[in-house]
């Protein structure tokens, strides 16, 4: 099977251009810490040579803000897997419970699209089922940029809520849930090859948001991959053949995640570990009723400002698990 033209011009030429000035300023971020901390080293030598006391307070004081940036910084280091660098796709789909959980789903939804904004990348969302009363029942958005993957894989998982319901007339307690899978996406070269009749293609009308041709022909596309049962389907491009290269992107990304969770399983059986169903273990609890706090059940890290938590300030959360999984 031919293997599809996945990008516009314009958004390849966008997506490289992201991605040089991100390494640019990585780089540059670099550099300017380097050239500090000769800058300190010389000044230290002056100090202890002449017995100057104010300048080497000055310079005390000056080496916990150079070891502050430098823990900052040092984190990124810790992107060794092998998907890491790529650019990377978002799944969340609303758990039991109505128009609580596609609510949550939107909230999540939000709290994504933020944060990768902070992060400098450019984000896509290529399928949205909205809920009838609020909310979604499931997106699927791209994220472009370096180590897009590497930031976002802490995500996959539930995630749970507990508040007290905006859609309740009684104001009772309610506790929600949702589902997110995190997939990398995978370069030219990586690419998986699809055979032809391992897949059942379904085109439908698209509903929701969209342009005019959008909701008006049957250019939704629904792929089908027989062997193992993932379903992939695009609807947000205004032509079938864009949703159809967009849906064989995501399903090459979902097979090659596939393929990485068997070796990984594979290799927990040698070790004699269990690896638990993931929709029965939540990954991070957001409590915002009768008190406020963020918890992620893998690395114990907390925070009582579920308020920044949900408008994209993961970086704790992040940086807390991405050492975890370093020592494991």
């Amino acid at each position: 099977m031919q293997k599809p033209n996945f990008w516009q011009d314009q958004d390849r030429a966008k997506i490289i251009s992201k991605n040089f000035q991100n390494l640019r300023d990585e780089l540059d971020a670099w550099q300017q810490l380097t050239n500090q901390v000769k800058e300190s080293l010389e000044l230290s030598q002056h100090a202890l040579a002449s017995n100057d006391q104010p300048l080497a307070a000055e310079l005390s004081a000056e080496l916990h803000v150079l070891h502050d940036r430098f823990s900052q910084m040092e984190f990124a280091v810790l992107f060794s897997a092998h998907y890491d660098k790529n650019s990377a796709i978002i799944v969340i789909n609303a758990g039991t419970g109505g128009v609580e959980a596609q609510d949550w789903a939107a909230m999540l939804l939000r709290m994504y699209l933020r944060y990768c904004e902070r992060k400098n990348f450019i984000t896509k969302i290529v399928d949205q089922t909205d809920g009838q009363e609020a909310g979604v029942k499931s997106v699927t958005v791209e994220v472009f940029g370096r180590y897009a993957y590497g930031y976002l894989k802490s995500e996959a998982g539930v995630h749970r809520l507990v508040r007290i319901s905006p859609f309740d007339a009684e104001k009772m307690r309610h506790t929600s849930f949702a589902l997110v899978e995190v997939i990398p996406e995978l370069e030219a070269q990586e690419t998986i090859e699809l055979k032809t009749e391992d897949l059942k293609i379904d085109v439908f009308r698209a509903g929701g948001h969209g342009g005019q041709s959008v909701n008006t022909t049957d250019s939704a596309v629904r792929i089908t991959h027989l062997p193992s049962g993932i379903v992939v389907k695009c609807q947000n491009e205004r032509s079938q053949l864009q949703n159809k290269q967009t849906a064989l992107k995501l399903l090459q990304s979902k097979l090659a995640k596939l393929e990485q969770e068997a070796a990984g399983q594979k290799l927990a059986q040698i070790r004699g570990e269990v690896l638990a169903a993931a929709w029965g273990n939540q990954i991070r609890s957001y409590v915002l009723q009768p008190y406020k706090m963020v918890k992620d059940h893998r690395t114990d890290f907390s925070t009582p400002d579920a308020n920044a938590v949900l408008d994209g300030r993961l970086d704790d959360f992040v940086e807390s698990y991405l050492r975890y999984i370093s020592k494991k």
